[in-house]
């Protein structure tokens, strides 16, 4: 014994199918047309363009590198940075210490700050 109920919900069904079928056949017909003929060609590249790219780019990604902290506890009382050591030669040499190379690192400086490196990120980008 069928129900009225199941019977329209079949035909609906059926018919939904028959709707959706006709669509994507239509859809797949119309979605990938015939190559024209003849192997695909790539464009010149702008190696101008393409450097400018990359070097814009990389400054965006070094920029941040070169100024991070690289003294986690600076200007505080737990940093082992802040403390230093001087020697004083004989025959009036000037003393030598770690305060110059340390000095920015405690104060809460990043690379660009070090003596000697510092001036070389210069020629980084960013």
């Amino acid at each position: 014994m069928v129900s009225k109920k199941t019977g329209a919900g079949l035909a609906a069904a059926v018919g939904a199918a028959m709707l959706l079928g006709a669509g994507s056949a239509q859809a797949a017909t119309t979605a990938h047309p015939a190559p024209q003929g003849g192997p695909a060609t790539l464009a010149k590249t702008d190696v101008g363009q393409a450097l400018n790219g990359t070097t814009s780019g990389l400054g965006y990604g070094i920029a941040p590198v070169k100024s991070l902290r690289l003294d986690p506890w600076a200007n505080s009382s737990a940093d082992v940075l802040n403390n230093g050591a001087t020697v004083q030669p004989d025959q009036g040499v000037a003393p030598v210490g770690t305060g110059t190379l340390t000095g920015p690192l405690s104060a809460g400086g990043g690379v660009k700050d070090l003596p000697l490196v510092g001036g070389l990120t210069g020629a980084l980008p960013g």
